[in-house]
């Protein structure tokens, strides 16, 4: 069986959503965030003390983006996936990678000093780095531009997952007032899928801390 670690509303969200999209049986081991401090113990298990942290069989994997890459390939590729010969393929491999490099990094520098180290004087950095996100982010404004409710048109995909959590991560942070129309349809439209709630579901009887959106 998977075992994930995972801290509520975390990156590894990515993860545990995409076990619920495909169907997967996991063990799931809640953690409080961030766990590199707060559990000296999970060094034990992942030296880097970030979060996710898959383990499946003899494979360990710790970026988020390409856990739900992973997942897809080995367990629902016909359905959550692209295949290379498919000439969507490379938007959906672009869309994957881009919900983690291009739009949760900046949202990172916002959470650390904004939330994590709020006395460290650095709330320009966090404004500068919030800019970023919000211009960034119009690059998913104008793909819904033609009306398509996936990114990759009427297919739910593996992409939406990782740009979904972007979004969820930017409501914690209270950036959603950044998203515009088609973005926040958008959103809407991922928060009401089941998988997605019962992600979320999942994840209720663990460690709670400021990320965690009601």
């Amino acid at each position: 069986m998977i075992t994930l670690y995972h801290c509520a509303d975390a990156r590894s969200f990515r993860a545990l959503w995409a076990c619920h999209e495909i169907g997967l049986d996991y063990d799931l081991k809640l953690l409080p965030f961030p766990p590199r401090f707060l559990d000296r113990a999970y060094l034990e298990i992942n030296p880097l003390g970030t979060i996710p942290f898959l383990i499946d069989g003899d494979a360990v994997m710790s970026e988020s983006a390409a856990i739900v890459e992973y997942l897809i390939a080995r367990h629902a590729p016909g359905r959550l996936g692209v295949a290379v010969d498919d000439p969507a393929c490379a938007a959906y491999l672009n869309w994957l990678h881009f919900g983690e490099a291009t739009l949760t990094f900046p949202q990172t520098l916002v959470l650390r000093y904004t939330r994590l180290e709020p006395d460290r004087g650095f709330d320009a950095v966090a404004a500068d780095y919030a800019r970023w996100f919000h211009v960034r982010l119009r690059h998913v404004e104008r793909a819904l531009a033609d009306g398509r409710d996936w990114l990759l048109g009427d297919r739910f995909t593996g992409a939406d997952i990782s740009v979904g959590y972007a979004l969820l991560l930017a409501r914690n942070l209270k950036l959603d007032d950044g998203f515009e129309p088609l973005t926040a349809a958008y959103w809407q439209r991922l928060a009401a899928r089941p998988a997605y709630l019962a992600a979320r579901a999942a994840q209720q009887d663990g460690p709670r801390d400021w990320a965690v959106a009601t």
